[in-house]
């Protein structure tokens, strides 16, 4: 049953359009991804469709007394829910009635000889409204989303204050949820929990997200908007990226078509005399036509072309940590270890608040250890991404930000003028003189990216760096990440991210120990598992998986390959073909009549060289077999 249908729809701020005749129908039911990039229009989608926002023309119809609750990217600035409890700021979603139950808990949690007449008549108000039934509804978000419930808003993590607007949103038990970057700020045991909610919820949901993982888990269809316009994609995130390659390959070929007509038609109204003399006035007028459709015609947004300045490579130790501890109120870290070397790809995951941040500053130099030592390497060059953005000033225009008052940016030996550097990143030129505080997150993202990679960095440290990204830009920073020579520790919640990018990760765990896994999110979830089975392979496995011999844990058909995994599958057929003609050699020198005549110690050598390689090759194809059964065709 449709419950919300939107048809011709416009809306444009200044010269700009962000909806340009855009229609939209929603059933009952559905869980619709809304993508498209940074700008495009997502939040202002979710403004309209909550009712928030007007539009300049179209219509907007929904199903009578249908219940919408949304999620908003940005949390609320007002400095009145900083003083509120978390109870509160659930049953504000809840209208009259929230503002009963929020009375009636502070009263019977706060007061030692509540008043009589004021407890009667908040609870005949509640059972008016038919409230108690609720307010069980109200414990399950509270315990859902594990929120302390008398904590004010001013004393919590931005993943605890995220989980309680979240909270607040669902209590209502909403036809329509709209959720704008729901998992922003959480961890990942909340991304699970919301991402199973969602699945579960009879509401119909529309969220706007950067988590490839969550779309995968809980998408029954993407909507794209696309330059003003919102073209739906059934299926998954996968048969997403297929069928809009497709598209695009059929709308390069209609430009290309239509540029060439136009062309011809501009070479015969410049050619000579006798040719205008004989042209008729409906090819005049077609020409004006197709100039008038030319110039209208919105090119499709450049990617983002990122790049590092990698500098001079460090020494081949990074950092070494020997029975670090550092807490305060309560331990975060407790004796841990670990040795960081050059090239190591390192993710870092835990809950919000177990101290991915505070290893990071360790490791940086920037906090001493209470007990330990932490000795850092030479040549080391860091760029570091704080996930607040603190090393953006809001007050500076975005020119400034990146050239600090000059016109031209320094990128290795050569300078590169502030226009075209930012123009990389997707700022147009009029974009630059626009002060920081006026950015989107994402566009926030981005400068500080350009901030960042204008600076020579043998080692990245990035924290957080994926949220309010567009999705296409995610990617792309998956592929500079993968070609990154330098060391990289990454904090992040995304999932597919950190598969993608990571080679291993150190875990804060729940028991409250910090642990080294190899691989990313899905192994060590598969790593993690497998422990807690009788028959989890021993330490002996463990040592022999980290030096490559074994491939069975990394075969498993988890997700579509990351763009590290992609390379590697795209280089695997030369090497096999280069290791068979490496044992072709050797099997030849073997069967030679004087291969036995040499010396014995010669004999040994040559045949465990020819074993050891007759056992990679079989490795090698094993490896290819696993990485191709995961392959969605995108690495060809």
């Amino acid at each position: 049953m449709n419950i919300l249908r939107l048809s011709d729809a416009e809306i444009a701020y200044g010269e700009r359009k962000l909806l340009d005749g855009a229609s939209l129908t929603l059933h009952t039911g559905e869980k619709v991804a809304l993508i498209g990039r940074n700008g495009a229009g997502k939040s202002t989608l979710l403004k309209v469709l909550s009712g928030s926002a007007q539009l300049d023309d179209g219509n907007l119809w929904t199903s009578d007394n249908l219940v919408i609750a949304t999620l908003e990217q940005t949390p609320p600035t007002d400095q009145t829910i900083e003083d509120k409890t978390l109870y509160r700021v659930v049953v504000d979603g809840l209208g009259e009635l929230g503002e009963l139950l929020e009375r009636y808990h502070t009263i019977t949690q706060q007061t030692s000889s509540p008043p009589l007449s004021e407890l009667n008549r908040i609870e005949s108000g509640i059972e008016m409204l038919g409230g108690w039934n609720i307010e069980q509804r109200v414990n399950r978000a509270l315990d859902r989303m594990a929120l302390p419930a008398d904590a004010t808003m001013r004393e919590c993590s931005g993943g605890v204050r995220r989980r309680a607007l979240l909270a607040r949103a669902l209590v209502a038990e909403p036809d329509l949820l709209l959720l704008d970057e729901p998992t922003n700020h959480l961890d990942i045991p909340a991304i699970d929990a919301l991402q199973n909610l969602l699945i579960t919820t009879p509401a119909t949901v529309i969220f706007v997200t950067h988590d490839r993982a969550l779309i995968n888990a809980v998408a029954t269809r993407i909507v794209e908007v696309d330059r003003g316009s919102l073209v739906s994609y059934p299926g998954s995130y996968a048969a997403y990226l297929d069928r809009k390659r497709k598209t695009d390959e059929e709308e390069a070929l209609a430009d290309r078509k239509f540029d060439q007509q136009l062309a011809r038609e501009e070479t015969w109204i410049r050619q000579g005399i006798k040719a205008r003399r004989t042209r008729n006035e409906g090819r005049v007028r077609r020409l004006k036509e197709l100039r008038t459709r030319r110039a209208a015609r919105l090119e499709k947004h450049g990617n983002v072309r990122l790049s590092i300045d990698e500098g001079q490579l460090s020494g081949n130790l990074v950092a070494e940590l020997d029975g670090v501890c550092f807490g305060y109120d309560l331990p975060l870290i407790e004796n841990f270890s670990t040795r960081i070397m050059r090239g190591d790809r390192i993710g870092v995951m835990g809950a919000n608040g177990s101290g991915k941040s505070t290893l990071l500053r360790l490791i940086l130099g920037e906090l001493r250890p209470q007990t330990g030592t932490v000795t850092l390497g030479t040549r080391l060059h860091t760029a570091y991404f704080d996930q607040r953005r603190s090393q953006l000033d809001e007050r500076l225009t975005v020119r400034e930000s990146v050239a600090e008052g000059s016109d031209s940016v320094v990128i290795g030996d050569r300078s590169v003028h502030v226009v075209g550097y930012l123009s990389d990143f997707l700022f147009p030129s009029s974009q630059l003189n626009m002060p920081v505080a006026s950015l989107s997150g994402g566009e926030k993202n981005r400068l500080l990216m350009a901030k960042l990679f204008a600076q020579p960095a043998n080692m990245l440290v990035l924290d957080e760096p994926t949220n309010d990204l567009d999705v296409e830009t995610l990617e792309l920073l998956e592929e500079l990440l993968g070609e990154f020579s330098g060391t990289l520790l990454l904090v992040s919640h995304d999932r597919a991210f950190l598969d993608a990018v990571v080679t291993s990760t150190i875990v804060f765990e729940p028991d409250g120990g910090v642990r080294e896994y190899i691989g990313g999110y899905s192994d060590w979830q598969r790593q993690t598992q497998r422990a807690q089975q009788p028959d989890a392979p021993g330490p002996d496995h463990k040592e022999r998986e980290r030096r490559g011999e074994t491939f069975e844990n990394r075969g498993q058909p988890t997700k579509n390959l990351g763009y590290i995994e992609k390379r590697e599958l795209a280089a695997l057929p030369e090497k096999i073909e280069t290791m068979e003609a490496k044992q072709e050699a050797l099997r030849a020198r073997v069967s030679e009549r004087q291969f036995y005549q040499q010396n014995k110690s010669e004999i040994q050598s040559a045949l465990e060289e020819l074993n050891a390689v007759d056992h990679a090759i079989v490795r090698a194809y094993e490896r290819w077999e696993a990485l191709s059964d995961r392959d969605d065709g995108s690495s060809n």
